[in-house]
């Protein structure tokens, strides 16, 4: 499917396996970042729903990528039904071809594309800089925002150093691997803690779970609460099974793991109003997070729907 942009500069192609090569292209021309070989084929391969490569990609006339937009579909478990939804993921124009228009008409041409596939609701958590454009631009209604908490580990300054230096750099990460394994569980993720509150949320079954496996994350046993972490700069918390009395129990020693892993803090984003967020703002400060918006094609009860990091595209 290649069609003219409204202007007449571009060509724009639907999103498929054969041209999704070029999203990695324009993504490292955008950012300057090199992401790892195969990543965005594996995040549009939604293929555990009913469609997959749900996007659009535009060329200038050398057969540039310049700008995409993609999202990336999934199953919203809302009481005893399986909605399918999608989630507004990468938005990215090149520098060079901002201010024509190109986000706003890849954006109506994907959601034209959700529909004619049979998904009835899009979901997302845009930063500052799009949101405005989303509500005003393109009809999307913001329910509210999620918090966000962050832990301190008080790592001290010889770990930090250690991460540093490329030598013990090297030796700390054997280190790190040896501990996790400490913890670590043969999972590929856990359920969603807002479905277990009886709220809406994304269906974690095992085919989702499978398929989240495009971003390094970890399943670890403390103690007896179950936790899903991605460890990066900071250890992000995506989501909990945990008896609520063990929580201040789980903090203690997530903490020190922390520490031994040479990681400075621990976030973790939520909505308000589910057990995790109770637990907490009972012990740490809360600041607003992403915004939460949705286009809701069908009447669908938006506000049920609760959501943990685990459910932002990054984790």
């Amino acid at each position: 499917m290649t069609i003219k942009s409204k202007n007449g500069e571009y060509t724009i192609e639907k999103l498929e396996y054969k041209n999704i090569v070029d999203v990695e292209k324009l993504h490292t021309a955008v950012y300057s970042k090199i992401t790892g070989q195969g990543f965005f084929a594996k995040k549009y391969d939604t293929g555990f729903t009913p469609v997959k490569y749900i996007g659009f990609i535009a060329y200038n006339v050398d057969k540039l990528p310049v700008a995409f937009y993609g999202v990336i579909p999934c199953f919203i478990k809302l009481e005893d039904k399986n909605i399918l939804s999608a989630q507004s993921a990468d938005t990215m124009t090149h520098p060079n071809h901002r201010h024509k228009g190109l986000f706003i008409e890849l954006a109506l041409l994907t959601y034209g594309l959700c529909r004619d596939r049979g998904i009835h609701l899009i979901f997302g958590f845009p930063n500052q800089n799009s949101l405005h454009a989303f509500i005003k631009n393109l009809g999307w209604e913001k329910t509210g925002e999620l918090d966000y908490f962050v832990i301190q580990t008080g790592i001290s300054t010889w770990r930090r150093i250690i991460n540093k230096i490329p030598i013990l750099k090297n030796i700390n990460k054997s280190f790190k691997q040896t501990l996790l394994k400490k913890y670590a569980l043969p999972k590929q993720g856990i359920d969603n803690s807002a479905i277990t509150d009886g709220y809406a949320g994304i269906y974690r079954d095992l085919h989702y779970l499978k398929y989240k496996t495009y971003t390094d994350t970890h399943v670890l046993k403390i103690g007896p609460s179950i936790v899903w972490v991605k460890l990066d700069n900071e250890m992000l918390i995506g989501d909990i099974t945990l008896d609520a009395s063990d929580f201040e129990e789980l903090i203690y020693h997530l903490k020190k793991l922390a520490c031994k892993l040479g990681i400075k803090k621990i976030s973790f984003h939520t909505s308000k109003g589910t057990t995790l967020h109770s637990l907490f703002a009972g012990h740490f400060a809360a600041s607003p997070s992403f915004a939460v918006i949705f286009l809701n094609f069908e009447d669908i009860p938006i506000e049920k729907i609760k959501f943990t990091s685990a459910d932002i595209d990054t984790f």
